[in-house]
């Protein structure tokens, strides 16, 4: 996996974009670890995931060809319900794809839209990935740890609990942040060219009882 900056990565054909797309490309800095880039909220798209997520079941998962992903195939892979705003949700889904394939320089996107009642991963954990891209599009964005405020030792010791591993991982609670709602998250993976030893430290946030967490996660695939 070679850690290149692409000549140039643009979203997918009749797509919009309401953030700069050159401001992903700082995650191949090779001490950047997150990049988080903030994007005004979509209206539509929150509304029709707070009308359908109850019948959205676990989410759905896909692996396609970078030419394959557009609306139309995702609408036919994943048989959203009918209401307004499926088309909004279609759209993005297919031009932050695209544009990540771009930027990744990958033939295949994996798309999971994980649909969530409780924390996936509540744990601090690194990724054995490269670069993801994760997007909350409903529900508490992702947290993370902020290299300042973090031990990374505390990875190589066992601990009886989390609160334990928690107090040796975090230096100070101020170095916990935490995504905007569609804002864009790049976590650099430890499986990343040269980011064995390092790698984001994040984890799930957590969920009010009365939500549901709909997440958008894509991956490069070879």
């Amino acid at each position: 996996m070679a850690a290149q900056i692409p000549p140039n990565i643009a979203p997918a054909p009749g797509g919009r974009l309401d953030f700069n797309p050159m401001d992903l490309l700082s995650i191949f800095e090779p001490s950047q670890q997150v990049n988080v880039v903030a994007r005004p909220e979509i209206a539509q798209l929150s509304s029709f995931l707070q009308q359908v997520s109850s019948r959205l079941g676990g989410g759905y998962r896909l692996t396609l060809r970078h030419t394959e992903v557009t609306p139309d195939r995702l609408d036919r892979e994943m048989r959203l319900p009918d209401d307004v705003g499926k088309e909004a949700l279609l759209e993005d889904i297919s031009t932050l794809a695209n544009l990540y394939a771009d930027l990744m320089d990958c033939p295949k996107v994996g798309i999971r839209l994980e649909v969530l009642t409780h924390a996936m991963c509540p744990k601090f954990h690194i990724d054995r990935t490269g670069i993801r891209l994760l997007c909350t599009y409903l529900g508490p964005g992702t947290e993370w740890l902020d290299e300042a405020f973090c031990d990374r030792n505390a990875f190589a010791n066992p601990y009886a609990t989390t609160e334990a591993f928690n107090q040796a991982l975090i230096l100070h609670p101020q170095g916990i942040r935490q995504a905007p709602e569609q804002a864009l998250v790049l976590l650099k993976g430890s499986l990343w060219q040269g980011n064995q030893q390092a790698g984001a430290i994040h984890r799930s946030p957590s969920i009010p009882a009365t939500m549901r967490r709909v997440v958008l996660a894509l991956d490069a695939i070879w």
